[in-house]
C-alpha cells in the first residue's frame, strides 16, 4: 500500500484543476458507493448492424488463421501464460484470483474500497485484472469467425455469463480502474461483430439483461470518471477509445450520442497531447506507444464505420504515430525498449506467434499507404484486413510525410544510429510525460545496442509494477541503465510507484547521422547538478565509441554500467570484455558473433550477474519475467571515460 507521504507527494504534483476534479469524483463515488445510478429502459429490439462486410474473411490468410488457431486450442483447454505465470485453470477462471501469490482478491466490497495496490491483501492485480480484458474473449471469437467452429463461440458465452454474475456494477477489483473497463468495452465490442453469425449471439448480448445493465455501467463509468490531469496518460486514451467503440457499436441507450461525441471529442484532445509532432509517444515508453496506437486506430475505425465523424486531426496523429514506429524500429521489427512496459494490447485477434510490431505496421500500411523508406513487412496477420475494412475510404493519409527515414526525432529526444546491421538508440528526450512521468526510467543518456536485432547493450526492461519495491526500483534506476551513476543516486528523484518529484533535464548538443559514414550524436543532462554529464556517441563501420565527461568542480564517486542483452556471454579480462552471441540461424547451425569492449581503463571493471541483494545482473524479456544476464559495472572518480565497442 502506499503510505502517506507518497499520497502527499502526489498531490504536490496536481494543479488546482486536477485536485478540484478529484474532489468531484470522490463526490460521485460516495454518491455510487449509497446508492447506483439507474440506466435507462433499453430498447424493445436493438438491432446489431457493426458487422463486418461481406467477405472480408475470406481475406485473412491460412497462415495468420493456423497462427490464431493454435493459441485458441490452448484456451479451450484452459491453458495461457500470464505476465511469466502459467495458468490451466481457463475453462472455468476464477475471476479474483492470482496464481502467483494464491491470494483472492474481496469480490464482495464496493469496488472504490478495494486495496488493489496491496499484494498482501489482494495478490498481484495485474495477474487478476488481465483475464478480464477478455482479450482471450476475442481470440475464440476470431477462432469461431474463421471456422465456423460452434464450441469456440460456447466457451465466450460461458466466461461472459460468467464474469457478468461474479461482478456487479462497482462490486470487486474490477470496477476500479477506467483502463479496464475501456479495454473490456473494446473486447465486447470485436467479441459480439465476430460472433455474428453464431445463432445465439442475440441472445447472449442485445437481448440479455445481465449484458445490458453491464453495459450501460460500463460506459456510464468511463464518462463520469474520465481520467485527468496529471493522469491523462495512456489510461484516458483506453478510456476514450473504449467508451467510443462501445457508443458507436451498441448505440442504443439515450446516452450514446452524446457519449459518441463527448469520448471522440476527448480521443482527439488527448491523443494530440499524448503524442510529440515527430509522432512518438509523449510517456517515452515503447510498449505504450503501440498500445496508445492499437487503441487509436480501434477506435477511429469503429467510429468511421459508425458514421460518426473522425477529425482529420485525430487521424494524422495515428499517421505520425506509425511512420514514427517505422522510424525506430531495427532490421527485426523491434523498437527500443525504452521505458515501462506491461505487455498491455488494446485489440488482440491474432495468435501469440504473430508479431505486434509487424502487424501495427501493416495496418498502418493498409491505412496510410507505405513510405518508400519503409523497412520489409513480414507475414500476414488477422487484425489489419478486418480493421482495415471498417474504414470508409483508405488511403487515410494526410499531412506532409518524411521523404527519408527520421534519425533523430528531436522534440522526443530520441536519436537511432544506424551501420549496416548495428542499431544503437540514444537517449537524450525528457524525463517523462506530465508531471508525475509515471512510466518514466532514471535513463537520460542512456544507450541501446543491437546487432542484426539481438539484444547486445541492453535495456533491462520493467519486470513489476505492485508488490516488489526493491525490483521495481532496480529495474527503473540509473544504475539499472547503460548509462552513468554519480554519488549512488538516480538522475531523477523517485516519489515512489509511478511518480517522480524531480526530472532531470536532458538536452542534445549535436546530432550528425549522415546516409553514408560516420554518424555521431552529443547530450548533457542536469540531473547530479551542479555536475553536469555530458556524453558522446559514434558510430562508424563496426565500431561503436561512447565517451562520458563529467563537467564542473565537483569530482563524485561513480559506477558506469553497461548491461549485456541475455544472450549475450562475457568474459571480462581487466578492462576488457570478449563478447559473444549466437547469430540468426540460416542453416543447421546458427552463426556465433564476437565483439570486444574495451572499457575505460580509469575505472575497476567488475561483472555481475543474477544477484539479488541488491538485484544487478538481469533482463526482463516481458512483465513479469526476468532473467539472468551480465552487466559490467566500472567504478571509481569520473573525467574522461571512452569506450569503444568493436563487433567482429
Amino acid at each position: 500500500m502506499m503510505g502517506p507521504g507518497w499520497y502527499l507527494r502526489r498531490l504536490s504534483r496536481m494543479g488546482p484543476a486536477e485536485v478540484v476534479g478529484r474532489a468531484r469524483h470522490a463526490v460521485v463515488q460516495r454518491q455510487w458507493r449509497a446508492a447506483l445510478p439507474t440506466p435507462p429502459d433499453w430498447p424493445s429490439h436493438p438491432r446489431f448492424t457493426a458487422v463486418l462486410p461481406e467477405g472480408v474473411l475470406g481475406k485473412v490468410s491460412g497462415e495468420a488463421v493456423k497462427r490464431l488457431l493454435a493459441t485458441a486450442d490452448e484456451l479451450m483447454a484452459g491453458r495461457a501464460e500470464y505476465f511469466g505465470v502459467v495458468r490451466s485453470d481457463l475453462e472455468a477462471p476464477d475471476w479474483f484470483l492470482d496464481p502467483k501469490t494464491g491470494r483472492r482478491a474481496p469480490s464482495d466490497l464496493h469496488a472504490f474500497d478495494v486495496p488493489y495496490r496491496s499484494e498482501d491483501t489482494v495478490g498481484d492485480i495485474k495477474q487478476i485484472w488481465e483475464p478480464s480484458r477478455h482479450q482471450h474473449l476475442t481470440v475464440l471469437a476470431a477462432a469461431y469467425a474463421l471456422t465456423g467452429n460452434s464450441d469456440y463461440a460456447a466457451r465466450v458465452a460461458v466466461h461472459l455469463r460468467s464474469w457478468w454474475a461474479e461482478n456487479p456494477p462497482l462490486r470487486g477489483p474490477h470496477w476500479v480502474s477506467g483502463i479496464e473497463l475501456g479495454i473490456r468495452l473494446l473486447s465486447w465490442v470485436w467479441t459480439r461483430r465476430l460472433l455474428d453469425s453464431w445463432a445465439d449471439a442475440a441472445e447472449l448480448f442485445e437481448d440479455n439483461p445481465d449484458f445490458q445493465l453491464q453495459l450501460w455501467h460500463h460506459q456510464n463509468w468511463l464518462s463520469t470518471l474520465r481520467s485527468h490531469g496529471s493522469s491523462a496518460n495512456n489510461h484516458v486514451i483506453a478510456e476514450d477509445a473504449g467508451l467510443l467503440a462501445a457508443a458507436c457499436a451498441f448505440g442504443w441507450f439515450p446516452e450514446s450520442p452524446g457519449w459518441r461525441t463527448e469520448a471522440m471529442r476527448s480521443l482527439d484532445v488527448q491523443l494530440g497531447r499524448n503524442t510529440f509532432d515527430s509522432g512518438l509517444n509523449a510517456e517515452l515508453a515503447s510498449e505504450y506507444h503501440g498500445l496508445v496506437l492499437e487503441l487509436g486506430l480501434a477506435a477511429a475505425v469503429e467510429a468511421d464505420a459508425a458514421g460518426t465523424p473522425v477529425p482529420e486531426s485525430t487521424w494524422g496523429v495515428l499517421l505520425r504515430m506509425t511512420d514514427a514506429l517505422a522510424s525506430i524500429v531495427d532490421n527485426r521489427l523491434r523498437p527500443p525498449r525504452q521505458g515501462d512496459a506491461d505487455d498491455g494490447f488494446g485489440l488482440i485477434v491474432d495468435g501469440l506467434e504473430t508479431d505486434r510490431w509487424a502487424s501495427l505496421l501493416a495496418t498502418g500500411e493498409a491505412l496510410f499507404g507505405r513510405l518508400d523508406w519503409w523497412p520489409p513487412i513480414p507475414g500476414e496477420d488477422v487484425r489489419t484486413p478486418l480493421l482495415a475494412s471498417l474504414a470508409s475510404r483508405t488511403p487515410r493519409a494526410s499531412g506532409v510525410r518524411a521523404g527519408r527515414r527520421p534519425a533523430h526525432l528531436r522534440d522526443a529526444g530520441m536519436t537511432i544510429l544506424r551501420s549496416g546491421r548495428i542499431w544503437a538508440r540514444c537517449d537524450g528526450g525528457p524525463h517523462g510525460f506530465l508531471s508525475i512521468a509515471a512510466h518514466a526510467h532514471a535513463d537520460a543518456l542512456a544507450v541501446e545496442v543491437r546487432h542484426d536485432g539481438v539484444d547486445v547493450l541492453a535495456d533491462p526492461g520493467t519486470f513489476c509494477y505492485h508488490g516488489e519495491p526493491q525490483w521495481r526500483s532496480s529495474f527503473r534506476s540509473t544504475l539499472g541503465h547503460n548509462t552513468l551513476e554519480l554519488d549512488g543516486t538516480d538522475q531523477s528523484v523517485s516519489g515512489g510507484p509511478f511518480l517522480w518529484t524531480r526530472h532531470a533535464v536532458t538536452k542534445v548538443l549535436d546530432v550528425r547521422t549522415p546516409d553514408e559514414g560516420p554518424s555521431r550524436w552529443t547530450a548533457a543532462h542536469d540531473g547530479y547538478a551542479p555536475a553536469v554529464h555530458r556524453r558522446t556517441v559514434e558510430l562508424d563501420g563496426d565500431v561503436l565509441k561512447i565517451v562520458d565527461e563529467v563537467l564542473g568542480d565537483t569530482r563524485p564517486a561513480a559506477r558506469l554500467a553497461f548491461h549485456l542483452g541475455p544472450a549475450v556471454t562475457a568474459r571480462l579480462e581487466g578492462n576488457v570484455a570478449h563478447l559473444r552471441w549466437p547469430g540468426t540461424s540460416t542453416g543447421s547451425v546458427a552463426p556465433v558473433h564476437t565483439a570486444v569492449m574495451e572499457l575505460p581503463p580509469e575505472l575497476s571493471w567488475t561483472a555481475h550477474r543474477g544477484e539479488i541483494d541488491p538485484p544487478l545482473g538481469w533482463y526482463s524479456a516481458g512483465f513479469g519475467r526476468k532473467e539472468p544476464s551480465t552487466t559490467l559495472v566500472g567504478s571509481g572518480t569520473p573525467g574522461h571515460l571512452a569506450t569503444l565497442l568493436r563487433f567482429s
